[in-house]
């Protein structure tokens, strides 16, 4: 085997290991429902919210997305309660980026069903959090926190560890994009740009709180991560942007030892090596979108042999 053939051939497997992961092991079929379908759609390849969920920093961004919104009290307790967060990480993982793709390059038609699937668990969950407080997966309060916690992270990603950082306009197209679905889920009013969309975080800062079950799921998340030992440093790479990703006083409210300085100059370039392996790896499947040419293929009609869904679609909710 020439070095190029090994190389290509230890590229495709770290993408389909990365695929499985995230989508689970039927993502091709999956991915063909979402790119096969006719019909219309709410964004188009050129939108903010298409190029921001399709980028691979969204690996770093989700694990700051997770992180941010485990702040929230009664978020936490609806998590440590209802999402088997640590029974079954990854299905919770595969779900939840199954969503996004749905809802960011699928049809309406199949947008809104997801929206709707989504809602009926919602309606579904109920429960108290460590104070006795009451709280319901479909408060409309508790899902802009979610939101917000979620785009503000998937955007700090992109602008970050993304190869051509919107401008500020593009950026706030993005924050008002992300909103159509969420409005649809049960978000009121969520904001349509970077100043509201940081006003309303601001705004919630009062509640937030690192629980016990915040600093457990946090431990879990960055320390113990579900995954054999020889994938733990590569994870760690991606960690690392995470945490590099959230504000100092998310970070110290969680008891992560990471000062602003270290963030910089450790954890933040770790996260850039972390989310170009990822690009690198994903790039190796011929197989993406059915309205892709693969590289070897010269055919503009020709379908790959696998539809894959997108690179970075992996949120944190």
């Amino acid at each position: 085997m020439s070095p190029t053939a090994g190389a290509r051939l230890v590229q495709r497997q770290l993408g389909r290991m990365l695929r499985s992961k995230v989508a689970g092991d039927d993502a091709p079929a999956r991915a063909q429902r979402i790119w096969g379908a006719q019909g219309e759609r709410w964004f188009t390849p050129e939108d903010p919210v298409w190029r921001v969920h399709a980028d691979a920093s969204m690996f770093p961004a989700g694990v700051t997305s997770l992180l941010l919104q485990m702040l929230h009290p009664m978020a936490m307790a609806g998590v440590a309660g209802h999402s088997g967060y640590k029974s079954d990480p990854w299905g919770r993982l595969q779900r939840t980026s199954h969503y996004l793709a749905t809802t960011t390059f699928g049809t309406v038609e199949h947008a809104e069903e997801a929206i709707a699937m989504v809602r009926s668990i919602h309606e579904r969950v109920r429960g108290k959090d460590h104070l006795g407080r009451p709280y319901r997966a479909d408060d409309p309060h508790l899902l802009m926190w979610v939101h917000v916690a979620e785009i503000d992270s998937f955007l700090r990603g992109y602008q970050t560890f993304g190869d051509a950082p919107l401008t500020d306009d593009e950026a706030d197209t993005y924050v008002a994009q992300a909103g159509i679905p969420a409005a649809r889920l049960g978000v009121v009013d969520p904001p349509t740009s970077v100043a509201e969309l940081r006003a309303v975080l601001d705004a919630y800062r009062p509640e937030l709180q690192a629980t016990p079950a915040a600093r457990e799921a946090a431990r879990f998340l960055l320390l113990d991560p579900p995954l054999p030992y020889y994938a733990r440093p590569g994870y760690g790479t991606l960690a690392s942007g995470g945490v590099s990703l959230l504000p100092g006083w998310a970070r110290e409210m969680l008891g992560i030892p990471v000062p602003d300085v270290v963030s910089s100059l450790v954890a933040r370039p770790l996260g850039h090596l972390g989310t170009a392996a990822v690009r690198w790896g994903m790039a190796g499947l011929a197989e993406r979108r059915p309205s892709d040419v693969p590289p070897e293929s010269p055919d503009p009609h020709g379908p790959p042999d696998e539809p894959d869904e997108l690179v970075g679609v992996k949120a944190a909710s």
